[in-house]
């Protein structure tokens, strides 16, 4: 079965997460994915967090579907093949800081003129105007000033992190959204190709919901509130008497009502001043202390047993170990068996989003480096004795 994006070539000239992660999300659904690396250590995930045999368990997940070619960008040879590829791509994906292709001689205004097709996603910290352009700029330089960090994390305690690289993957999703508009004008021949211009700090801002018209209009800044949803009450992280968690969501009015009846407190569902958002949280304090002791006199499973029967949003707050052996997970493809190089069988994260007719599928676990550059270079139409020629330049490994 071929997927929505078969036919679709894509050169990624990325490395670690951004343009990575968004390239790996078309390739999942068909899109064949050229990923450049430089000869000799290739990109540098290979050899981020934990590892099997020397290669990174991250790069097998974030490479997979993808063709890596180690070429040399820095050999007019290397170049040339780089533009070689560029005139039958559809997509390329970069996260240079601004500039950097066009010192290699890469830059826009050379691709576009190969192939006036060409979408060219750039991703970056900053953006590729504006004051701050030239500045480095990683995912979490981008969750600073995006405005995610000011709000996460408890009252008492510095501004914390989101256990993952939200910034970098933000970014990679409005990448791969601004692609895919991108591609269906040039498809559709409502016009030809463009850059899609993607900030990492401008990612983040995004998906900071109504932060600016409550700063502007009531000088309301919004902060750190720990597990608490602000201004939408009740929603909260409450504990449990055996040590654990319980996150319930009780604030819709006819939800708030059946929570209430839940906990043994239906006189406060029927209280003028908690039967809408805006009364409830005015007095989130109170509610959350009353919804509190309840909690902490049931164990999670009693809690949440509850809670279901009532049909109260209400969840535990789960580890990868708890991920790893829900039901649910596996019933929905979540948990995929995968196997490494050598045969070492491992599991690795399913596909999303599921399309009914054209799934996403896993063809190949992320390839060794220079895998496939043979094969694609022949796909250009050179031969062997031309490849090895430029494997004697340096220009490609």
């Amino acid at each position: 079965m071929s997927g929505p994006l078969d036919g679709i070539r894509i050169l990624e000239l990325g490395q670690l997460i951004a343009a990575p992660f968004a390239t790996r999300l078309m390739a999942e659904f068909g899109a064949e994915v050229i990923k450049v690396e430089p000869p000799g250590d290739g990109d540098p995930l290979r050899k981020w967090r934990k590892m099997h045999e020397g290669t990174s368990l991250w790069w097998y997940l974030q490479s997979r579907n993808k063709k890596s070619i180690a070429v040399n960008l820095k050999s007019p040879e290397g170049l040339d093949v780089v533009k070689q590829l560029a005139r039958s791509a559809d997509v390329v994906v970069e996260n240079f800081r601004p500039g950097g292709l066009e010192k290699l001689g890469l830059g826009w205004d050379v691709l576009s003129a190969l192939n006036p097709n060409l979408v060219m996603v750039r991703i970056s910290g900053y953006g590729q105007t504006g004051p701050y352009r030239d500045r480095p700029g990683f995912g979490a330089i981008g969750e600073s000033m995006g405005g995610i960090r000011y709000t996460t994390g408890s009252p008492e305690a510095p501004p914390a992190r989101v256990g993952v690289s939200i910034g970098d993957t933000l970014a990679s999703l409005h990448g791969v959204i601004g692609a895919l508009m991108a591609l269906l004008r040039v498809k559709t021949g409502q016009g030809g190709g463009q850059v899609i211009d993607v900030s990492l700090v401008e990612s983040v801002f995004n998906v900071m919901e109504s932060l600016v018209p409550e700063y502007d209009l009531l000088g309301e800044v919004r902060t750190r509130t720990g597990g608490a949803l602000p201004g939408i009450t009740p929603s909260n992280t409450y504990p449990t008497k055996d040590g654990g968690f319980v996150v319930i969501a009780g604030n819709s009015d006819p939800i708030f009502k059946r929570l209430m009846a839940t906990i043994g407190r239906p006189d406060l569902a029927e209280n003028p001043d908690f039967r809408n958002n805006d009364g409830r949280s005015k007095q989130a304090a109170l509610l959350d202390a009353t919804i509190g002791e309840w909690t902490k006199a049931r164990t999670v499973e009693e809690a949440l047993a509850a809670l279901d029967a009532a049909d109260v949003p209400a969840g535990r707050i789960y580890s990868v170990a708890d991920i790893v052996a829900d039901p649910h997970y596996q019933a929905r493809d979540m948990i995929l068996q995968a196997e490494l190089p050598g045969g070492t069988s491992v599991k690795m994260p399913g596909i999303v989003p599921k399309l009914s007719e054209t799934p996403g599928t896993v063809r190949w676990q992320g390839p060794a480096l220079g895998a496939h550059t043979d094969s694609v270079l022949s796909d250009l139409g050179l031969d062997a004795e031309r490849i090895a020629r430029l494997r004697e330049k340096g220009a490609v490994a």
